[in-house]
């Protein structure tokens, strides 16, 4: 492996490289994307939805046996309102959320209040589930949207229904590896080994499947691409389509889908994170490179911060998070330009879905890791520490255990032994051991995408899965697939003034 040095070179080390990108492709593919079930893996069902969870009077400061009413309410404009507040919410969880936050606001001012507050919903939600939620606390937490969102999850997921299914088959030839969703679901924007990327009018789907038009990105004959179409990412109407033939292209969907700008890399672009003032792009030659689309010379910095190809990447305005084949998770901040943090793993991750302060991600052994971001580091949510102590006179050994959050100890010294010799001849050893969720896929997890109220993961096993975002994570349907599932994206974004919607789409090994 690469040192460290070797591991963050600067853009002058490393000219392009000579290897044929297709043969490069399939390399890749056959090593990375193995479809190899995990035999030797414990599996565990994952775990079910409780129907409700005990609650007790005291939340928030409020007292749910008392009525909401107060001595300086003199007029009640009902005697619904003269109940305990623990029986008018019990009340009020039979009618949807939408329907309260839209309209008991406007019956009257107590009703409006109770609807403001924001213990009303979080004790809603833990009637819904028992687990802990959110797996990353947060003091500004919206949960009045979180709630809307769940539900909606929990209504539309529910074994008592059957969510429509959409195969659009003339759009490409070859297995799609990217997908993305734009304009609340409205568009979709694909990306396949037959080197297209295409676009997709969604508007009349359901309603008239032979008025969902396609169209191929851009005018080469060839293809949008000369290498397979690998990677997507966008920021408001535009898309970025990154490739093996090592270029990106920009394209304005607002336009017609457009060719706005062509960029040159230095090598296969493996994936891409594209944001307002930069674009962030993950390549084979092991380096996260950044861009401004905006320029005409776009190349910001290239640096070689990984000892192998670049599989995933999240960026935000402070950090950029790359995952490689190296194992490792680095993490970038782009204001004072330097590496932050580097966390050694057990296995790579393939995926990431980032929405600060929390960082979801799959690596190819079907496990799920979740990080939190705080005071500048990203820790892990969950580690366990493990303390042995061997004592030189005896033959004796004890062991120690304890779980604590991921927000203590040194994140550089996770996975580490640290090893010291006391005064009274007993060798003490320290191991803190990461602990992922197994959400019941066998093999590698392909896409990832979370919300407040929803988690979605796909994996080379065939299948996509829907859960909910608790610790750990339930599991709500599981839909199998004739292929590879290649990756997932949704247009499920709570608005709780808005209606809702459900859209969602999964890059599979033949065709969408």
């Amino acid at each position: 492996m690469a040192s460290a040095r070797e591991a963050e070179s600067d853009n002058d080390s490393d000219g392009e490289t000579g290897e044929d990108p297709e043969r490069q492709a399939l390399d890749y593919v056959s090593r990375v994307l193995s479809t190899i079930t995990l035999q030797d893996k414990a599996r565990q069902q994952p775990p079910s939805l409780p129907v409700e969870a005990p609650d007790g009077t005291q939340h928030g400061g409020l007292d749910l046996k008392k009525s909401p009413v107060s001595g300086e309410d003199v007029e009640v404009t009902s005697l619904l309102l003269l109940l305990p507040l623990e029986l008018i919410l019990h009340i009020l969880s039979f009618l949807e959320a939408r329907f309260i936050l839209s309209v008991l606001p406007l019956v009257c001012r107590m009703l409006r209040d109770i609807v403001s507050q924001k213990v009303t919903w979080r004790l809603r939600v833990q009637k819904k589930i028992s687990s802990s939620y959110p797996v990353v606390e947060q003091e500004d937490f919206d949960w009045t949207s979180a709630c809307i969102e769940l539900e909606e999850q929990l209504s539309h997921w529910s074994d008592s229904g059957t969510p429509e299914h959409f195969s659009l088959a003339d759009g490409h030839y070859a297995p799609v590896d990217a997908v993305l969703l734009l304009q609340h679901g409205s568009l979709c924007v694909s990306g396949s080994r037959d080197r297209n990327v295409c676009l997709w009018n969604l508007q009349n789907l359901g309603k008239d499947q032979e008025k969902v038009s396609v169209k191929a990105l851009g005018a080469e004959k060839t293809g949008t691409h000369k290498g397979w179409a690998w990677s997507l990412a966008s920021c408001e109407d535009r898309v970025c389509s990154g490739s093996w033939d090592s270029t990106m292209k920009i394209w304005d969907i607002g336009a017609e889908g457009q060719l706005v700008q062509d960029i040159k890399g230095r090598a296969a672009i493996l994936c891409l994170a594209y944001l307002p003032d930069i674009l962030v792009a993950g390549s084979y030659d092991k380096r996260v490179s950044v861009y401004d689309p905006r320029a005409s010379s776009p190349l910001i910095k290239s640096r070689k911060i990984h000892s192998s190809p670049v599989l995933s990447l999240a960026a935000d305005d402070r950090h950029i998070v790359s995952g490689s084949e190296d194992r490792t998770l680095v993490v970038f901040d782009r204001r004072v330009n330097a590496v932050l943090q580097r966390i050694q793993l057990e296995n790579y991750l393939f995926c990431m879905s980032y929405e600060a302060p929390q960082l979801w991600a799959g690596d190819n052994q079907g496990l799920i890791h979740v990080y939190r971001s705080h005071g500048g580091t990203f820790q892990h949510l969950r580690v366990q520490e493990i303390a042995v102590c061997y004592q030189s006179s005896a033959s004796k050994k004890v062991r120690r255990r304890r779980s604590r959050p991921g927000q203590g100890g040194n994140p550089s010294k996770e996975g580490k032994w640290r090893l010291s010799l006391s005064t009274a001849g007993v060798l003490r050893s320290v191991c803190i051991r990461r602990i992922c969720f197994d959400v019941g896929h066998a093999s590698q997890v392909t896409g990832i995408w979370h919300s407040a109220g929803a988690l979605y993961t796909t994996s080379t096993d065939k299948t996509m899965k829907v859960h909910i975002p608790t610790d750990p994570p339930q599991t709500l349907s599981t839909q199998t697939h004739s292929n590879v599932v290649n990756g997932v994206r949704t247009s499920h974004r709570t608005r709780p003034n808005a209606a809702p919607f459900h859209q969602l789409y999964r890059s599979c090994a033949r065709k969408l």
